[in-house]
């Protein structure tokens, strides 16, 4: 067997501001499927206020499957758009609306063996900015 101890990890680490719940506003919304064909929507969560202002907080997605809907309607919630009955929106909608959004670490392996560390979005980690009782980065909001 033989190991190379002066190869350095393979390590790409995209985490750019630490694990919390920040004002973010949606900074940009790319359209696209998956791979089953579902309309998909890639969004760009930059900090709006605060230490870390300005920073990308993470990049999230919104799936527009059957299962995918409770998720969108609790996002859309947050960000202050329609929730309920037939509605029309458009990925231009999102854009420069603000919610408070968890932000946590992720970490995993891709194919070619790199670990990739990134921030991510939980399911239900989206909250309308003026949630009572919330908190933006550990500081009371």
């Amino acid at each position: 067997m033989e190991i190379d101890f002066d190869a350095g990890d393979r390590v790409s680490d995209f985490v750019t501001v630490p694990s919390g719940t920040y004002l973010c506003r949606i900074e940009e919304v790319r359209p696209g499927t998956t791979r089953a064909g579902d309309e998909r929507w890639s969004m760009r969560l930059v900090v709006a206020e605060g230490q870390h202002v300005g920073k990308q907080a993470a990049w999230d997605s919104l799936v527009f499957s059957t299962r995918g809907r409770a998720r969108a309607r609790t996002v859309f919630q947050a960000l202050g758009l329609p929730t309920s009955g037939r509605v029309q929106v458009e990925p231009a909608d999102l854009q420069g609306r603000t919610a408070l959004v968890e932000i946590r670490p992720s970490e995993y392996q891709a194919p070619g063996g790199e670990v990739v560390r990134r921030n991510e979005v939980p399911y239900d980690g989206y909250r309308a900015a003026d949630a009572p009782d919330e908190r933006v980065s550990g500081i009371p909001f």
